[in-house]
């Protein structure tokens, strides 16, 4: 018997000692996991980034209008905490926010999130754009913690650091003296590069500044700021974090991943497995490098397993419309959900099953006396049902040279009310393959009537 060559691999050549594994800059004093053996069973609370985070990540940030198209579309799917801009460092999200107070495009419930960087001067002007703002505001004071930006962004010891953090949070408690309905959030920038310990004790220090309690609860953001490991190691850090903070009823523990290794989304499914009550990410996962996490992907999941997202999505095509004129970036064709071509099949073996699918999901509606809309969807290669999203089953079956005579068959029945035998199904779907292998291209519904009407005329001897 031969024996299976495990190292036929070679090495690539690509100096890839040059990196460090991260169990060897970050080591999680973790024994045990609860985050492992938990379900999703409802959605945490959703924070759009995208007038901020996502802004600053594009090549042409957004212009008043495409703000305030924006800020529209999120209160109107059903956001209720937005983070809008960060006012210090750009006149534009200042005025923003200044437009905001003085307006009702902000209804009360929402409440407004300002970013700003833990300096007087910064912190001053955050609060001087929300000042005479009708709603809830959250001020977002965030500093580098990882000891690579200490050491050489900052020029910080362990200990100048979190002095900076605590006087920084010091100004924002003084400064925000007087308004009516504020609460605090603080992020340590790249939380899953920044020692385990010293992120607990400046984040407990803050909290006891900032005297956090069951009532008025601060915000700690623990952001993956650069993705640097698999999303288990995450849940780690965070799971850490929930059983160790000070004053944990007292926190709303929020996340803030990206997605530079592609797996920005199960790191949030994880990070709320392992505590996180919070995420904060942009709609479509727009964002700095390869982008933040996509929240629209992640409640989407969750519609898939039945729990219930409390973002409504019901005209996922607006969304992305919209989406994509505010940001000047076109959502992929095969974006999970969104794209356009996520609900459709060109294969033949697809198709069949898709179309014996709907069939018998039909049939069980029937017999039950009931609309289809309100039966179990369990149609093969679609999660979920697309009229969800607000889509029509026009675009789930196409045809090409992949498609099967199943495919065919109900794209003709679809578009001409044609239905056929399975024998001239078989016979009809050779004469489309020709036609599929010979222009190598896409068959609309309209060239599959024409094919059909020559191959019907052919049949009966005419033409």
């Amino acid at each position: 018997m031969t024996t299976y060559d495990w190292n036929r691999q070679r090495p690539s050549g690509m100096p890839s000692h040059r990196y460090r594994d991260v169990h060897d800059r970050v080591d999680v004093p973790l024994t045990e996991r609860d985050w492992p053996t938990r379900r999703l069973t409802e959605a945490p609370l959703w924070v759009p980034v995208d007038l901020r985070d996502g802004n600053q990540a594009l090549a042409e940030p957004m212009d008043p209008e495409r703000k305030r198209r924006f800020f529209a579309l999120l209160v109107a799917m059903g956001y209720k905490e937005i983070e809008v801009g960060y006012p210090s460092a750009s006149q534009t999200d200042f005025d923003f926010v200044r437009l905001l107070a003085a307006s009702d495009l902000a209804p009360p419930d929402v409440t407004i999130v300002v970013f700003t960087a833990a300096r007087r001067d910064l912190v001053e002007r955050t609060v001087e754009s929300v000042r005479g703002l009708r709603n809830p505001v959250v001020i977002h004071l965030y500093t580098a913690t990882a000891p690579t930006w200490r050491d050489v962004v900052l020029g910080h010891s362990r200990e100048a650091l979190k002095d900076l953090v605590l006087a920084g949070a010091l100004d924002v408690l003084e400064l925000s003296e007087g308004l009516p309905d504020v609460r605090f959030e603080f992020s340590p920038e790249v939380f899953n590069l920044t020692e385990p310990d010293y992120v607990l004790d400046v984040c407990d220090a803050v909290t006891a500044l900032w005297e956090a309690t069951p009532e008025r609860p601060v915000i700690l953001n623990l952001p993956a700021t650069v993705e640097i490991a698999t999303p288990n190691v995450y849940a780690d850090q965070i799971e850490h974090m929930h059983k160790n903070l000070a004053r944990r009823d007292s926190v709303i523990l929020s996340v803030h991943p990206h997605n530079d290794r592609g797996t920005g989304v199960a790191c949030a499914e994880l990070a709320v497995l392992a505590g996180a009550q919070r995420v904060e990410g942009c709609v479509f996962g727009n964002g700095e490098r390869t982008g933040n996490v996509d929240i629209a992907t992640l409640a989407l999941n969750l519609h898939a397993q039945g729990v219930d997202p409390m973002i409504d999505f019901s005209d996922i095509d607006e969304v992305r419309r919209t989406v994509e004129h505010c940001t000047r970036i076109e959502v992929h064709p095969r974006h999970p959900y969104v794209g356009a071509l996520v609900h459709t099949a060109f294969s033949g073996t697809h198709q069949d099953a898709i179309r014996k699918g709907f069939a018998e999901h039909r049939a069980r509606a029937a017999a039950q006396g009931r609309a289809a809309s309100e039966i179990d969807w369990r149609v093969p290669y679609l999660p979920v049902d697309p009229a969800d999203l607000g889509r029509t089953y026009d675009e789930v079956i196409r045809v090409n040279s992949q498609s099967g005579k199943g495919g065919i068959g109900y794209v003709l029945e679809r578009e001409h009310g044609v239905v056929l035998s399975r024998e001239r199904e078989i016979a009809f779907g050779r004469t489309v393959q020709r036609h599929a292998d010979a222009t190598g291209t896409e068959v609309s519904a309209a060239e599959l009537g024409t094919l059909w009407e020559r191959f019907a005329q052919g049949e009966s001897g005419e033409g």
